[in-house]
C-alpha cells in the first residue's frame, strides 16, 4: 500500500512537470522498467531515489511525500 502511494505521487508530479517515463528515468539513473514498477506501486522507491526524484522535479521532499491518512 505504501509503495502504491509513493508511485502515484511520483507519477503525478512527473506528468505535471512534463517528463516522460523515459526522460525521467534517465534523469534518475534507473531503467524505465524500474520507474514503471515504482509508479504502478509494485516496487517501493529507496530513500535515495525519493530524494533524487524530489530534487529533479523541483519539489520539496515534504510536497512529494504522500499525506498521512
Amino acid at each position: 500500500m505504501e509503495a502504491e502511494k509513493w508511485g502515484r505521487r511520483i507519477r503525478a508530479y512527473r506528468k505535471l512537470k512534463g517528463y516522460t517515463q523515459e526522460s525521467f528515468s534517465r534523469k534518475l539513473g534507473v531503467s524505465v522498467s524500474i520507474l514503471g514498477e515504482i509508479e504502478r506501486g509494485n516496487r517501493m522507491p529507496s530513500d535515495e531515489l525519493i530524494g533524487l526524484a524530489a530534487d529533479s522535479l523541483g519539489v520539496s521532499l515534504k510536497e512529494l511525500t504522500p499525506p498521512e491518512e
